[in-house]
């Protein structure tokens, strides 16, 4: 068997079956799946299996009825070739066996399930958190389009600046800027999607804001132009049509509901597209970047330390994507986000402390095999493998990781501040990866040399907070000590033994 099919058939059952999956996507790291029954999922058989780097619990109830997501890292790379293996499992599943008639166990089973999502619901699922991960559903998909065209147009950049294959540099520049010409189409076409409206009215309303022809239209003494309001615009506008066609649905004969509800959904929502929404998300996307500039400028070195210290939790919590709009929206407007370098030192300082955690523990043969396996993709700007494995389960060294970004983002944002203001030309990568798509108001040298100590300041003060602050004595004493002759069984969590585990504080 294919080892990602493997993979996938591994999981499955650990997470309830086919009958408990209501949704499965996958970010750059992360397989996300919807659940019914969160009490079905075998949680530490998860962590336990070889190919599986940790799991992040989003037990909120979102209004569908499910558990929300649940996420299990598996890795750039494996996750893209795992999920499409577990679609097909569940299709295969659900196809080889309908539904059965609900037993006496089940419908049991089914009331204990709703009582715990109802407490976890009460205690966790605020609005505002189910909104953020609902908006990072939204932009997660157009990650991998993000990535490709920012890493072609920065390979347009340069050879731009050199003078290099004049003749292919159009080309380059057409594939490059397609994707990014209609993002607002795709955006509402996801935000239609997500909050439950049909997909393609969510996509048409959206195509308005990007149509060249707007530019004809003048309201309130004010002209349009084609991709005003942005990202943010296609968003409020997909929204609302959701809340109009749903709106038309519950009132509309369903002898005219196929002619009309679409009709009025476009015609309503556009409307207010036009003569609304353009201009308050258009002020809104402006009042954003003038923001980050102003931040930076005038207080980088504060705002680079708040920023790259706070980013690990946010990644923790998998509420980093909640920020995708506002780096979209700073891409579209200045051509890079100015965020993205300051927060890619928080993964500089989990790298620091992971080498940290790798020489003061020289004889936890677990929590070092680990890190040697991991600290790739963390140099790469992965930070989940390291989080999960490593920092996260021993408590102290998660904290001085956090330092180690605080440190990278306030030397990061010290030079912005200074005048040599830089940014990413697209999102996703971090790390070393972020280098090529990296752009400024300065010479290219300088921007790659001041993102580059500002990883080794991270690594620095991530290592050196982590080696002297990062272990109590008892810590040590219980950590540091020689495997006995039964070793754990394969895939065991990252620093654990039989006999003991890791002493978080």
């Amino acid at each position: 068997m294919d080892k990602n099919r493997a993979t996938a058939a591994a999981i499955l059952p650990l997470v309830g079956g086919p009958a408990n999956v209501t949704s499965v996507a996958h970010c750059m790291t992360r397989l996300r799946l919807g659940l019914r029954d969160r009490a079905l999922v075998d949680h530490e058989a998860l962590k336990a299996l070889p190919a599986v780097l940790g799991v992040v619990e989003d037990l909120g109830a979102p209004p569908s009825g499910s558990w929300g997501m649940y996420q299990i890292v598996l890795g750039p790379g494996t996750v893209a070739r795992v999920t499409p293996e577990f679609e097909a499992l569940v299709r295969e599943a659900a196809a080889a066996a309908p539904d059965p008639a609900p037993t006496p166990a089940a419908e049991e089973l089914a009331t204990r399930g709703a009582e715990l999502k109802a407490a976890q619901k009460a205690r966790n699922a605020t609005p505002f958190k189910l909104f953020l991960r609902r908006i990072a559903n939204i932009f997660v998909p157009l990650i991998p389009a993000l990535i490709g065209c920012g890493i072609i147009a920065g390979l347009n950049g340069l050879l731009t600046n050199l003078g290099w294959a004049p003749a292919i540099v159009p080309a380059l520049a057409a594939i490059a800027s397609g994707f990014m010409s209609l993002i607002a189409v795709f955006v509402g076409y996801n935000t239609a999607k997500e909050f439950g409206g049909t997909a393609i009215l969510g996509g048409a309303v959206a195509a308005i804001i990007v149509f060249p022809g707007v530019a004809k239209i003048t309201a309130f003494g004010l002209h349009l132009s084609p991709g005003q309001g942005g990202v943010l615009g296609a968003l409020a506008a997909a929204l609302l049509a959701v809340y109009v066609e749903k709106w038309c649905r519950r009132r509309m004969p369903e002898s005219l509901d196929v002619l009309l509800t679409p009709t009025l959904t476009v015609l309503v929502s556009g409307l207010v597209t036009i003569f609304g929404l353009m201009f308050v998300a258009g002020e809104v996307s402006q009042a954003i970047g003038t923001f980050a500039n102003r931040l930076l400028a005038s207080g980088g070195a504060l705002a680079g330390l708040v920023l790259g210290g706070l980013f690990l939790p946010l990644v923790m919590l998998g509420l980093h994507q909640a920020l995708i709009p506002i780096h979209t929206t700073l891409i579209e407007q200045q051509g890079h986000t100015v965020l993205l370098p300051i927060l890619a030192m928080a993964g500089a300082g989990q790298v620091g402390a992971a080498m940290a955690v790798y020489l003061r523990l020289p004889h936890n043969a677990s929590i070092r095999a680990t890190i040697k396996s991991a600290l790739p993709a963390g140099f790469l700007g992965v930070g989940e493998p390291l989080i999960y494995g490593v920092s996260l389960p021993l408590g102290r060294p998660f904290v001085t990781a956090c330092v180690g970004g605080a440190a990278g983002g306030a030397f990061v944002g010290l030079l912005n501040q200074l005048g040599h203001s830089f940014g990413s030309t697209a999102i996703g990568p971090s790390g070393w990866a972020l280098f090529p798509l990296l752009d400024g108001s300065g010479p290219l040298v300088t921007t790659l040399a001041i993102y580059a100590a500002g990883l080794l300041t991270g690594y620095a003060v991530g290592f050196l907070a982590t080696y002297f602050f990062g272990f109590t004595d008892e810590m040590l004493t219980d950590l540091n000590t020689a495997p006995e002759p039964t070793a754990s069984a394969p895939g065991t969590p990252p620093g654990t033994t039989p006999e003991r585990t890791p002493t978080p504080v």
